[in-house]
């Protein structure tokens, strides 16, 4: 099959839900503050808006948001990440995670085709009395010029895959247009 790169499951004795998990309600109260700041900015804005559209002409209040939104940094958009992309430095890496624990290692498979990340996993179990089937598969499409050779997977004791991709760096967002001359 053109374009498939299978790619290795590392297994390793550590826990991702004691690595992961430890901090989680740290993390939550740290969100909820931030939750509750944006909704008092946000309800504070919205009431600054009100008595300004009551107490002065339509045009005034129109003009004065304008004015507002050019004078902003930025939005809160800005500053929002993506659980699935991590940071160091200049470098980001994209990072998923599946959980696998109900298949054995030797039944899981990683691999890319074109641009997709697949993970599959199949379990088949046959007795005289009963037989299980369990299958799972994942579909990610990968960003635009990721490097499939690059990408690792490794799997936990507690049976979650880890699947790390480095993303290619963005091209500035200016690109010359030549002019075709009849």
């Amino acid at each position: 099959m053109e374009g498939f790169t299978r790619i290795p499951v590392r297994l390793g004795d550590f826990s991702v839900i004691d690595d992961e998990f430890n901090s989680i309600r740290t993390k939550f109260d740290t969100e909820m503050k931030k939750m509750e700041d944006e909704m008092s900015k946000f309800r504070n804005e919205l009431m600054n808006r009100e008595s300004n559209f009551f107490t002065k002409s339509m045009l005034t209040s129109s003009s004065q948001q304008d004015g507002a939104k050019q004078g902003e940094g930025g939005s809160w958009l800005d500053s929002v990440n993506s659980p699935l992309i991590q940071s160091d430095g200049d470098n980001k890496q994209l990072k998923l995670r599946f959980d696998v624990s109900q298949y054995k290692p030797d039944e899981i498979i990683v691999k890319t085709v074109d641009n997709k990340l697949l993970v599959h996993a199949k379990h088949e179990e046959k007795t005289d009395s009963r037989s299980v089937y369990r299958e799972y598969n994942r579909e990610f499409l990968l960003p635009k010029g990721t490097n499939a050779e690059s990408i690792k997977s490794s799997l936990s004791k507690d049976g979650v895959l880890t699947v790390e991709a480095p993303l290619p760096a963005l091209h500035s967002g200016e690109t010359k247009i030549p002019i075709a001359h009849n």
